[in-house]
Order: structure tokens, then C-alpha cells, then sequence
């Protein structure tokens, strides 16, 4: 059964490049403690052979391999030729990983508590500002009545009748008194069928009635007498004989 190998490190020379498979050199300290009467061991140099298409899913360079810490697994092999192994023992490689640097992942930690906190203060504040947010409501009916108010205000004036331009005042139509030279007199029934066509149009006459102000006595507008007779108006636009 072939023995598995596990290096961590960095490549300790040039990346080589092959038909199909790339090389670098590596090397690890030995064990630390080597059995009584045995020297101590130093460092044991290997040299990585990888296939092509492996390598280049790791994103390393011929210059970033210097620098990058990387993981290599595989088994020792004796099948290589001296000139491409320059290293004491040779590995083929099965992985290859690029590990986290540990400056960035400090960093990493670093940002991730920042985060962390602003979370926090965003969560307090926002409880903060709820009672806020409720004594707001609470006003809120005060201040719609004003719009209410306008509204209705707005529907009264809407409901007014419009009057025609000079308009002086607004009266019962029972009250006018007709004097008997208009009765004997018949309007234009073209005229008329004009002014009854726009009252349907606008919904008031197209002039004021002219009459006295005490005793209500038509003195002008015979013919918009009649309309409004016709159209069954309970109240006319007059103005006033003394102000004519």
C-alpha cells in the first residue's frame, strides 16, 4: 500500500514546467527529537510534481508560489529521473491547497467583529426609537382633522348654487310680483329657447332678474322670469332697481 504524504510550506525554488505536470521544490523540518544516539534531523527537501490542469485550478503563479503557503498530499516516488528531482525525496501529487494567509485572516476576523457591532448598535437604536414612532400615532388623528374639516368645507361651497356675473342677491321666486304690462307681452321664443338650453347647460340663468328692493316688483328680465317658470327654479338671481 503506497504512503501517503502530507507538506505545508512554500516552494523554495522556481516553478518548472512540462509537457503535462509543472514541478517546485519544498522542504520541512524533520522530527524534532530523534531517538538517542541519533543526530537531530534538519530539513528534508522534496520536490512536488503536479499534473497541469490541478495546478492551475489553484490560481498559483511562478511568482505567487514563493509567497503563498500551500498544502500539498501525495506519495513518495522513485520513478523520476535525477535531473527533474533535485530534491531528497520526490512527491506526486494527488491536492494541492492554497491556505489562508494569516494576515488576512485576521483581517477577516477583524471586519467580521466590526460587523458584528454595528449590527448591535443598529439593533439598540431602532429599540430606542420605537416609543418614538408610537407617540407619533398616537398625535396622528389630531392632525387629519384639519384635512377632514377642509374637505367638508369644500362639499358646503361645492352644494352653493352658482349665480350668474352681478348677481346681487338670491330670491324665492313665489315672491316677484309681475306687472301686467309683462303678462300682456309674449317673449322671442327663439330668444327664450336660448336661455332655457344654457340653464340646462350650467344649471342658473344667464342674467340677473331686475327688480325694486322692498316690493320685489319684476322691473326687467321678463323673458328669464318665464325660463325660470319653465325650469321650476324655487330661487332667482336679482339685482335691484337703484343700483341699475
Amino acid at each position: 500500500m503506497p504512503h501517503k504524504m502530507t507538506l505545508t510550506g512554500s516552494a523554495t525554488g522556481p516553478l518548472r514546467e512540462y509537457d503535462r505536470y509543472v514541478a517546485f521544490d519544498m522542504r520541512e523540518k524533520g522530527s524534532p527529537s530523534a531517538p538517542k544516539g541519533l543526530k537531530k534531523s534538519t530539513f528534508i527537501s522534496y520536490t512536488v510534481f503536479v499534473a497541469k490542469k490541478a495546478f492551475n485550478k489553484t490560481g498559483l503563479t511562478k511568482k505567487s508560489i514563493m509567497h503563498e503557503k500551500i498544502l500539498v498530499q501525495g506519495e513518495p516516488t522513485l520513478d523520476i529521473p535525477i535531473d527533474e528531482c533535485p530534491g531528497e525525496i520526490g512527491i506526486i501529487c494527488f491536492q494541492i491547497t492554497v491556505l489562508p494567509n494569516k494576515n488576512d485572516k485576521e483581517a477577516n476576523d477583524s471586519k467580521d467583529k466590526k460587523e458584528a457591532k454595528q449590527e448591535v448598535s443598529a439593533t439598540k437604536q431602532e429599540e430606542k426609537q420605537e416609543p418614538v414612532a408610537k407617540e407619533a400615532k398616537t398625535v396622528q388623528p389630531e392632525v387629519n382633522e384639519t384635512p377632514v374639516q377642509e374637505k367638508k368645507a369644500a362639499q358646503s361651497k361645492k352644494q352653493q348654487p352658482i349665480q350668474p356675473k352681478g348677481t346681487k342677491d338670491v330670491v324665492s321666486f313665489e315672491d316677484i310680483i309681475v306687472p301686467e304690462a309683462f303678462l300682456k307681452t309674449r317673449p322671442n321664443p327663439v330668444k327664450t329657447e336660448e336661455v332655457i338650453e344654457f340653464v340646462k347647460r350650467t344649471g342658473h340663468l344667464d342674467k340677473p332678474l331686475t327688480i325694486e328692493k322692498g316690493s320685489k316688483v319684476l322691473k326687467d328680465g321678463y323673458r328669464r322670469y318665464i325660463v325660470a317658470k319653465t325650469m321650476k327654479m324655487d330661487n332667482v338671481p336679482v339685482v335691484y332697481d337703484y343700483q341699475k
